[in-house]
């Protein structure tokens, strides 16, 4: 169905999607990015959902202004692991568990102990993705930093040190995976020339959709405040 603008300002993005199971038009605002979503039957016609977004107006702005600009990872809040939405919830034990829709985590100081977790979730999805790429490169790096930087998801240093923001693991797997190629391929290649974008393809293959993620979504991934 694809996204469409409720003018206004600021405009509004809609995104539309259409469902066998639904019997009605219906309006979702995500409380994890904002994001609008309309669900409507597969008859009815999609001129008719842009027509009831335009009466809910009010409600949908009212909303959105009303949505923190950070969110803290409590029991009961949502938050993405590998590009997938959990629900945080209390953990029986003293660990974190990972499960398809939720994250366990024990109740006291939960933002610290799953901050903590995510990072080492990171590091070994950093890791691991960096290997593979350094060995089809034929060039190997240093070691592998972590921080929480908003400027840049990665640097490579002129020594092969490789840093990342241990936030890329709340993106989709193919979006850590990008990323990790990207500063690899500085490893050959310390600028953005032609030269360098080619190491890019060559050890990872087409990147457009990745690098279209992280613009058009990077600056949710810091909306979570952990301390």
């Amino acid at each position: 169905m694809g996204n469409h603008i409720l003018p206004g300002t600021p405009p509004v993005s809609l995104t539309l999607r259409r469902s066998g199971r639904a019997r009605r038009i219906s309006l979702r605002i995500s409380q994890l990015d904002g994001r609008v979503t309309l669900t409507l039957p597969n008859k009815v016609p999609e001129q008719e959902a842009l027509d009831f977004a335009r009466t809910k107006e009010s409600w949908i702005r009212s909303h959105l202004e009303a949505q923190p600009d950070t969110l803290v990872p409590t029991i009961g809040a949502d938050i993405p692991v590998e590009g997938q939405v959990r629900r945080i919830v209390e953990a029986d034990g003293r660990r974190v568990v990972l499960s398809p829709e939720k994250v366990a985590v024990p109740g006291s100081s939960a933002p610290a102990r799953l901050q903590s977790w995510l990072r080492e979730l990171a590091r070994d999805r950093l890791a691991s993705a960096c290997d593979g790429y350094a060995e089809r490169l034929g060039r190997p790096y240093q070691r592998i930093t972590l921080r929480d930087t908003r400027s840049r998801w990665g640097s490579c240093s002129s020594e092969g040190a490789l840093m990342f923001s241990w936030r890329l693991v709340l993106a989709p797997p193919e979006v850590l995976a990008y990323v990790a190629a990207h500063e690899v391929a500085h490893l050959a290649e310390m600028n953005h020339s032609p030269a360098f974008w080619g190491q890019v393809e060559r050890i990872h293959g087409p990147y457009d959709s990745q690098r279209r993620w992280l613009r058009d979504n990077g600056a949710m991934l810091h909306r979570f405040k952990f301390s």
